[in-house]
Formats: structure tokens, sequence, C-alpha cells
């Protein structure tokens, strides 16, 4: 467990840790295939890299009675403690019954639990691989919306990968060289953002939206 830190130098930018990992628990999954990719594009361009796999992260359904008596689950510490060790997130998450995975979003419930909790301000990139023509977009959609509740400032630009079981080479790589490029640039373009957020503090805005309620804080987890 703790992950081991990728990274190359590049004496352009300055130093920002990310924590990437695959949503799947699934050994031979698909999106710890675009994970890889995505952590070796980071470390490729100066980035410092925290490689985590989702069962350091699994835990047992949330349940506020087991929080109260038994405290969190060593899941939730664990990805607790790599949220805030980083400076940004990248998550590759299959798509489930057009939605995300039940046991990410468990993760996610039981960390928001902490306070201050780890997603306010933080940045998030949203990835997914799939054999369909959609390339799991739905369930990045749907994982986009407890995220951004809880303050996070999730990159617009999504990247899904449509029939992923033949979309990689021998190498990892992207057989679609056109593909590849869209996707360096998407992750170049969120490493920017998180370096310019990390180092330009003034740059920073709360990204809280209340749609009309009141902020009440039994049930905000902004803070």
């Amino acid at each position: 467990m703790g992950g081991s830190p990728l990274s190359v130098e590049f004496s352009g930018r300055n130093k920002v840790r990310f924590l990437v990992f695959s949503a799947s628990l699934r050994s031979e999954s698909i999106n710890t295939r675009l994970a890889g990719l995505a952590a070796q594009c980071i470390a490729a361009r100066g980035g410092e890299v925290d490689m985590a796999q989702m069962a350091e992260f699994d835990a047992p359904s949330f349940d506020t009675d087991r929080l109260v008596e038994e405290g969190f689950p060593t899941g939730a510490l664990e990805f607790e403690r790599r949220l805030r060790s980083t400076d940004a997130f990248v998550i590759s998450s299959p798509e489930y019954n057009a939605s995300m995975p039940g046991s990410l979003k468990n993760a996610v419930d039981w960390v928001s639990r902490f306070e201050p909790q780890p997603f306010n301000q933080g940045h998030g990139l949203l990835m997914s691989a799939s054999p369909s023509m959609v390339g799991g977009n739905r369930g990045l959609w749907a994982l986009r919306v407890p995220f951004e509740h809880l303050g996070a400032r999730v990159y617009p630009d999504m990247f899904s990968l449509a029939q992923a079981h033949r979309a990689f080479d021998d190498a990892g790589r992207l057989v679609d060289a056109e593909l590849q490029r869209r996707f360096d640039a998407n992750l170049k373009g969120f490493m920017d953002l998180v370096e310019a957020s990390k180092n330009y503090p003034c740059a920073k805005k709360a990204w809280v939206e209340y749609l009309g309620e009141r902020p009440e804080p039994v049930l905000d987890r902004v803070e």
C-alpha cells in the first residue's frame, strides 16, 4: 500500500503530484490500462504520480451507525490519506448500467465524512474505457455529480475511449495516433490547470453551487 512515485525530470514544470487509479476491481480491466497510460503521460511531462488500485479504497457499504461505532474503515482512511498527499486526482472509471461503479460511489460517500473533506477545491480528471461505442461516457456524467457537489473542480474535458478492447497496442499506447495525440493534449491541459492553481493561489475560486438551496451544515459536505 502507498503506491510508488513515478516521475521524470522536466525543467519547465513546478512539482505537482497526481493520484491516478482505475475504478475497476477487475485485474484485467481496460480502465486500468487507460489509467496506466495516463500515469505515463503525466510522468513524461514532469508530474509525479501516485498510482493506486481501487481495491486499496474498497470499503463496506456506508453506514452512519458503523461510522459512529467503529470509525472509518481501512479503505476510506487510505483514500483520504492519498487524496491529501496529492494535488489532483485522475480516475478511469468503467460504466455500470449507464452509471458509475457502486464501489467508487461508496468510497466517495465514506471520504465525504472526513472534516474537512478532501475533495473540496481539489482538481479531478475523469476518464472511461468501454468496448461500447459510447466509451463509458454516460457513467462519467453521473460521476461528476457527487464530485462537484463536494466542491471538486472537475476538468471539463473528460476522456472516453470507445471500443477500448481493441484500442491499445502492445506497448500500452493507443493504436490511433490522432486519438493518442488528443489524449496527451487533454492530460497536458489538465496538468497546466492544476499547476497554475497550486502555484498561483489568486486564481482559485470556490466552485460551489446550491441551486436555490439554503446552505445547511447537516447536509453540506463541501467543508
